[in-house]
């Protein structure tokens, strides 16, 4: 682990209001934080995004809620409680539970060139690597019940990791991973 650095990039976290909402209602209340379209998505999702903001929470009509673009969780849940507070601040509606962490999107570098042709069958990870349809190896990993990633490698030793909700998920896969290309 040590050779390399792990770079996340992508932090996805959904939380819900205590009832379904009006987008509508929600642009003309934020017409400068909200992008509200009903011809995209069957007008059922909008965006909040405020300057301060490092990533958007998109919203939909059901009351349910998603953050994407922070770094890390904190920051994503913050960002969710944020947009929650300007909604009951208005009194359009208030968060119900707290905000659950989905998806952690990574980036890495092995600082080395894998052989992708020379990957080996091992337990717990299904390898997928046709050259001539995609210029990676796709490598999903069950490291646990729970806990279960895809890979995305390329013969430069770059890598994308998807699919975990923890930094220490993220390390094991990497370690599982150079177990498959060694």
């Amino acid at each position: 682990m040590s050779s390399f650095k792990i770079v996340i990039v992508n932090i996805v976290a959904t939380a819900a209001l205590d009832r379904p909402v009006d987008l509508e209602t929600i642009k003309e209340a934020f017409p400068d934080k909200v992008v509200h379209d009903p011809q995209i998505y069957g007008g059922r999702t909008a965006y909040f995004k405020t300057n301060k903001m490092q990533g958007k929470v998109s919203f939909f009509s059901s009351g349910k809620m998603i953050s994407v673009g922070t770094k890390s969780k904190g920051k994503a849940k913050h960002e969710l409680g944020l947009v929650a507070s300007y909604l009951e601040n208005v009194g359009i509606a208030k968060i119900k539970g707290s905000a659950i962490i989905r998806n952690i999107m990574a980036t890495g570098d092995l600082g080395f060139e894998p052989r992708l042709d020379r990957t080996k069958p091992v337990e717990r990870a299904q390898i997928v690597y046709e050259p001539e349809q995609f210029p990676g190896a796709i490598i999903t990993l069950t490291l646990s019940e729970k806990a279960k990633a895809t890979v995305l490698l390329f013969s430069s030793g770059k890598m994308v990791c998807v699919g975990l909700k923890g930094q220490q998920h993220i390390e094991a896969a990497i370690h599982y991973l150079l177990k498959i290309i060694s």
